[in-house]
C-alpha cells in the first residue's frame, strides 16, 4: 500500500530540502541514514568512553577517602596541593603527622578532617 502524499522535507543529516512520500521520514535518501546512524553510534562511544575515563580518575580520590592513615603524597592529592605545600602545611603545625621513620610520614584522616572544617 503506497501513500499518494508528497511532504516538503529537510534531510537532518545533510539538510538539503527533499519530497518525502511518509511523515516519518528523516532522511533525503539511504546514504544520508547510514551516515546520520554512523554519527550517532560515533557519539554514543565518545560518551561511554568520557564516562568510563571520568570514573577510572575520580576511583583513586575515592580509595583514599576510605583509608585511615594517609601519605603525604595521598595528602596532596585529596587537598589538590603540592606535596611541598603538604609538608609546608605539617610544619607550620597545620596538619599534625606521625613519623615512623625518616620517609615514612602519615597523616590521619580525622586530622585531615579537622584541617579542612577549620578553612571551612
Amino acid at each position: 500500500m503506497s501513500s499518494k502524499i508528497y511532504i516538503q522535507r529537510i534531510c537532518e543529516h545533510c539538510n538539503r530540502e527533499f519530497t518525502a512520500r511518509t511523515t516519518v521520514t528523516k532522511y533525503c535518501s539511504n546514504d544520508c541514514a547510514k551516515r546520520a546512524y554512523k554519527a550517532r553510534k560515533r557519539a554514543e562511544k565518545v560518551q561511554k568512553s568520557n564516562t568510563e575515563t571520568e570514573r577510572i580518575i575520580s576511583q583513586p580520590i575515592q580509595d583514599l577517602k576510605a583509608k585511615e592513615f594517609l601519605t603525604v603524597k595521598e595528602v596532596s592529592k585529596l587537598l589538590g596541593c603540592s606535596i611541598r605545600t603538604t609538608y609546608r602545611l605539617i610544619d607550620t603545625g597545620k596538619l599534625k603527622s606521625v613519623n615512623l621513620s625518616e620517609r615514612l610520614t602519615r597523616v590521619n584522616r580525622s586530622e585531615l578532617n579537622k584541617v579542612m572544617d577549620q578553612q571551612n
